[in-house]
């Protein structure tokens, strides 16, 4: 089993960027890696993409603002 991951973390509506700087700061100290941001400049999304290591990742899953947490990968189609 990997002691890191690569993750989609979204937050919930009403969380402000400024909350999102406080968990992505906790993550890169917890050893991770936040790859991109998606709730700056367009707003895709309310959250970004890291490398999480499996310790600080049960600390996301039971957060109140977290919305969702997916693993990261490519989507194809045909």
């Amino acid at each position: 089993m990997s002691d890191t991951g690569k993750f989609i973390v979204v937050f919930k509506e009403g969380v402000t960027s400024a909350q999102i700087d406080k968990y992505a700061s906790e993550l890169n100290q917890a050893g991770g890696d936040v790859k991109d941001r998606f709730d700056q400049g367009a707003g895709i999304l309310n959250g970004f993409s890291a490398t999480i290591p499996a310790s600080f990742l049960g600390n996301l899953q039971g957060d109140d603002l977290v919305d969702y947490i997916e693993p990261d990968g490519v989507v194809t189609t045909q």
